[in-house]
């Protein structure tokens, strides 16, 4: 029994080490990114254990098995050898996530999982962040290589005595029992607990503020959250058919006495133009532009990645799941799009984006959203303009654009997204220098992509289809970071612009105050144009009564109603705060405001129950 003995406390110190490692990646992750949380607490760090626990025991339930399985075979030199490589080399991979969302979480500001490193058409992404990653953030990597030595050099061996020849049906019993016990406590403590429900994802906020759930998550954990689980979203049944439709519908029935104005339509999806990198020096002609445009100062993005902002300004779909419409199994629903519904008006329609075709999935989307024509890297015509890691340089690529849509027939509907703003922020060599820095690392390449736009407008403004055009321009997402500590909040984090410009509609300009999301451009598009159409919308057109914005980020649904924003989590308010007066979100209002949040969770479950129920039972179509 001593040599068996002594298995058990191998296990438990090697159980012990990699427990320390995670908390060791954890105050890496906060000590690294302290702008991006609130003070750490000792609520934070049990917390915190509680989610390693659990993911830890997950990934070891097999190795318990083979470090206490009986039988005299498990003493071997070379079992042994195998066990501790395998033991190493699986908790290693996974230790390596921890690591890669250190700096991955600024640009998500989420944890990563399952289906976002997974996602088809997320391999360029990958190998294209490596290299740029490794440069920038070589010193993760050496950590990382520091940890993975000091990991293999405490990993303790097994120290035996003499091996008795035959166990006794006594001892089998006896190490079978205490085997099964084991592996009941793995589970136990891989669910979290004896609670009724397994632990979850959301149950991060548990833990501290809202601001540092992720801190109290682990990226192994989110991870084998969701690795089994076909898809995140559940019917929820808040409402019945009758009361949910007299609460919300998404379906947006569009009517004017009006004809229809066959003007073009292009929109420009700006990569990481969030508001923290407009009208602070870096972007002289979109200021200049939205002077003369009809801007929605507070303009929100639906998401937090590329993926999530393409189907939520061209299909009015949201990303309210922890997967990305565009790369969920939910992605060949039916949808009625913008494209869809230009096409039925006699339009050409087309998308642009200058990454290596099948980048972000965005052709396979492009091919389900209905449009005609789709340009990547590969159709890409003119001078060489690689930029070495994404695409084609911003500046090449939409002039590239500006001639193929004098190529299109009118009247035209055409989108194109952007990418040298994208990480690693390359701009041509030619313009080293050009443009200023700015206080955060993607401004620079911020200011060559203004650049390539006025560049793109002096060229569009000579062609015949200009004037009648409608140009809407938002950003994809923000980006990584800004300078001011407004940038950083659950609001800061989603705040974009957005504004629509009509050269030909020197009526249609001004500044819209009302709360306005990329789920609304759709709409709003239409509207303008006097399309008649009925639809499923879940955003509203910018001349709609409503005000509201609703953004989903890792189990947690924000809601934002005039001058209010609510955070819904596990089936229940979180915080209410008045964001224009308390814009750093410091005041809760929740126990002080009970008819508010009342009022406001009435609507929200009801946007969730139809966002749901719509998404689960494919009628994005009416």
């Amino acid at each position: 029994m001593n040599n068996y003995k002594k298995c058990v406390t191998l296990f438990l110190k090697r159980f012990l080490l990699i427990v320390l490692i995670y908390q060791f990646s954890r105050l890496l992750f906060y000590f690294l990114n302290p702008n991006l949380f609130d003070p750490f607490t000792f609520q934070n760090f049990l917390g915190g254990l509680l989610f390693d626990f659990s993911a830890i025991s997950y990934l070891n339930i097999a190795f318990i098995i083979a470090h206490l399985i009986p039988g005299n075979f498990k003493y071997s030199n070379r079992y042994q050898l195998v066990l501790k490589i395998s033991f190493y080399c699986i908790n290693l991979i996974f230790i390596a996530t921890n690591f890669i969302d250190v700096i991955y979480y600024r640009f998500t500001s989420r944890r990563s999982t399952y289906k976002m490193i997974t996602a088809k058409g997320m391999e360029h992404e990958v190998l294209g962040l490596i290299p740029s990653f490794l440069k920038e953030f070589w010193y993760v990597a050496i950590l990382f290589l520091i940890i993975s030595v000091l990991f293999w050099k405490l990993l303790p061996d097994l120290k035996k005595n003499t091996i008795p020849k035959h166990l006794t049906k006594s001892d089998y019993f006896i190490k079978f029992t205490f085997l099964t016990l084991s592996v009941s406590t793995l589970l136990i403590l891989g669910r979290g607990g004896f609670q009724k429900k397994t632990i979850k994802i959301v149950d991060g906020i548990k833990y501290g503020a809202l601001s540092n759930a992720a801190l109290v998550l682990n990226t192994p954990f989110t991870i084998l959250k969701t690795i089994a689980k076909k898809e995140d979203i559940d019917n929820v049944n808040y409402y019945t058919s009758k009361e949910l439709k007299s609460i919300y519908t998404p379906v947006i029935s569009l009517q004017s006495d009006k004809p229809a104005i066959k003007k073009n339509v292009v929109i420009l999806i700006l990569e990481s133009f969030g508001d923290e990198n407009i009208r602070r020096g870096q972007t002289p002609f979109l200021d200049s532009l939205i002077t003369k445009s009809y801007y929605f100062k507070n303009g929100f993005a639906n998401g937090k990645i590329s993926i999530d902002a393409v189907p939520s300004i061209l299909s009015s779909i949201p990303s309210l799941m922890n997967n990305s419409f565009i790369c969920s199994g939910y992605s060949l629903n039916k949808i009625n799009g913008l494209p869809k519904i230009f096409k039925k008006e006699g339009y050409n329609t087309s998308f642009f984006h200058g990454a290596f075709n099948g980048s972000q999935n965005f052709d396979q989307y492009a091919k389900v959203a209905g449009f005609d024509h789709y340009f990547g890297k590969d159709q890409y015509t003119g001078k060489a303009a690689f930029d070495g890691t994404w695409g084609i340089f911003d500046e090449e690529f939409l002039q590239f654009y500006a001639t193929r849509l004098n190529s299109f027939k009118q009247p035209f509907f055409s989108s194109l997204f952007t990418i040298s703003s994208h990480n690693p922020y390359t701009i041509p060599e030619r313009y080293n220098g050009k443009f200023p820095k700015g206080s955060t690392t993607i401004q620079e390449s911020i200011a060559y992509t203004d650049f390539a736009l006025k560049e793109f407008f002096k060229t569009a403004k000579k062609q015949d289809w200009y004037n009648n055009t409608l140009f809407v321009i938002s950003a994809d997402h923000t980006s990584s970071g800004g300078d001011k500590d407004i940038d950083k909040t659950n609001i800061g984090k989603f705040r974009i612009p957005i504004f629509f410009f009509d050269p030909s509609n020197s009526g249609f300009i001004g500044v819209n105050k009302k709360n306005f999301q990329q789920i609304d451009i759709m709409p709003s598009i239409l509207d303008y144009l006097n399309i008649k159409t009925e639809m499923v919308s879940f955003g509203k057109s910018y001349k709609a009564p409503e005000n509201f914005v609703v953004f989903y980020l890792q189990g947690t649904y924000h809601y934002i109603q005039d001058d209010y924003y609510l955070v819904f989590a596990n089936n229940h308010t979180n915080g209410l705060y008045n964001w224009k007066k308390d814009i750093l979100q410091k005041n809760n209002l929740m126990q002080q405001d009970q008819s508010r949040v009342k009022k406001y969770e009435r609507f929200l479950k009801a946007y969730i129950q139809s966002f749901n129920e719509r998404i689960i039972n494919n009628k994005l179509v009416i």
